[in-house]
């Protein structure tokens, strides 16, 4: 269950209470008038299941709450009510398989910003994977890959596109690429004072690498376990489950092939840096493809539920009865 915190303004708290009322999964309904003072309006509170939260939060926005007033949402996560169970159990479909966009763009917003915080994790990162590339260390890979931060911006890219937010989706392509940029350029600038302390080598990066050489040397996998990531983390963020992200970030070779193509460029191995380059653009590629089109079947899947979130005129609410 999510509880919902509205301030409307008074000409239209009727019109917000009879939108709670007719949606199926809500309950709970409280109104205090007069209660908020800025901006001046009435207080309603209410909850409602996560299976029909995003119909409620649009409605609410086609009403211009978000404009004249506020509309905050909480997760619930004990509740301890007959009405609510009336109510989950009212609502069409699972609340896991739910999807309240208007949290996944503001989610998607945060993790897909160019920041000073963002550019260090992705800069980090890479530093660390280029280690693991000249030392062919498996481990150091597999924890660069947990470290980047770079699925943010990739989910604000597929979040952009579906909803047709053009100004989202650019903020992310924007942070995606000078983000790995800018981890490029500072991590050949490290691979070559690494090797002015004697800790690299070229010796390192031309020797047989069994742990590491997959990652300038995409093949058809390559793009597959992208496509199939794209669809696991946009799945786990549509469904609130974020633990699955950091076996997203563990399965695709961003951050690592943007550190092998830094290395290769401090020591001119361009072979190298082209096939990191190819590695790097196909999991991209991969994960905005995969994603966006997983957003997109979410898209079509809840709106055939449409129907079933609005209560007939006169009909009964589920939600009703002794708590």
């Amino acid at each position: 269950m999510l509880h919902l915190r509205m301030i409307a303004p008074h000409h239209l708290t009727g019109q917000v209470v009879e939108l709670i009322e007719r949606t199926v999964g809500t309950t709970h309904l409280v109104v205090l008038e007069g209660a908020a003072r800025d901006p001046e309006g009435d207080l309603v509170l209410c909850d409602v299941a996560r299976e029909s939260a995003d119909e409620l939060l649009q409605e609410m926005r086609s009403l211009g709450i978000g404009r004249s007033g506020s509309i905050a949402v909480e997760n619930i996560d004990l509740s301890i009510s007959t009405r609510a169970d009336r109510a989950e159990e009212e609502a069409p479909g699972e609340a896991a398989d739910a999807v309240i966009w208007e949290q996944l763009a503001e989610s998607t917003h945060e993790e897909s910003t160019l920041t000073i915080t963002y550019s260090a994790f992705l800069i980090v990162a890479t530093m660390i994977a280029a280690c693991g590339v000249v030392l062919d260390n498996a481990i150091l890979i597999v924890g660069a890959m947990a470290v980047g931060p770079e699925f943010g911006p990739l989910a604000g890219i597929c979040t952009g596109l579906v909803q047709r937010l053009p100004k989202a989706a650019w903020r992310s392509t924007i942070a995606l690429l000078v983000g790995f940029a800018a981890a490029i350029v500072a991590t050949t600038v490290f691979s070559l004072v690494m090797d002015a302390l004697g800790l690299f080598h070229p010796g390192m990066l031309d020797k047989p690498r069994p742990n590491t050489s997959f990652i300038w040397q995409p093949d058809p996998f390559s793009f597959v376990v992208a496509v199939l990531a794209g669809v696991a983390g946009m799945l786990s963020l549509t469904s609130a489950k974020s633990g699955a992200l950091v076996g997203v970030a563990i399965s695709v070779t961003t951050v690592p092939a943007g550190a092998n193509a830094a290395v290769a460029l401090s020591y001119g191995e361009f072979g190298q840096m082209w096939g990191s380059a190819e590695q790097l653009l196909l999991n991209l590629l991969g994960i905005i493809v995969s994603g966006s089109l997983t957003l997109l079947g979410w898209k079509l899947l809840w709106r055939t539920q449409h129907a079933r979130m609005i209560r007939p005129p006169g009909a009964p609410r589920g939600g009703s009865g002794d708590a």
